[in-house]
């Protein structure tokens, strides 16, 4: 399980970042978070939103209930932070987050 997961977070890394690199939407404007800027200057879609609605997903299909309902909060959380630092749009949230319950339910069901 513990490769699947790995496999699972390697991959969605790889194709958020060809979409990033397909869509090339630039960040919002803003001084916060030089080295994402800097090293990842495209918004679309967010990575970390990515990341955290997968881990909610996952965790919704194989963690205790107590757990998927603490990531069921925090992954939102998660996104909207990225908004408020100014790193992302609110639609680069939602495309993440998306993504992220897709790539949550495919490893669902390979695990």
């Amino acid at each position: 399980m513990a490769v699947t997961l790995g496999i699972g977070v390697i991959v969605a890394a790889v194709i958020v970042m060809a979409i990033k690199f397909t869509v090339r939407r630039s960040r919002p404007a803003g001084e916060w978070g030089r080295i994402y800027r800097n090293s990842d200057p495209h918004s679309f879609p967010s990575g970390h939103a990515t990341r955290a609605a997968m881990l909610a997903t996952l965790a919704i299909g194989i963690a205790p209930t107590w757990m998927a309902l603490i990531l069921i909060v925090w992954a939102p959380l998660v996104g909207l932070a990225r908004a408020l630092l100014g790193v992302h749009y609110l639609s680069d949230i939602v495309g993440g987050m998306a993504l992220g319950v897709l790539f949550g339910l495919v490893l669902l069901h390979l695990i």
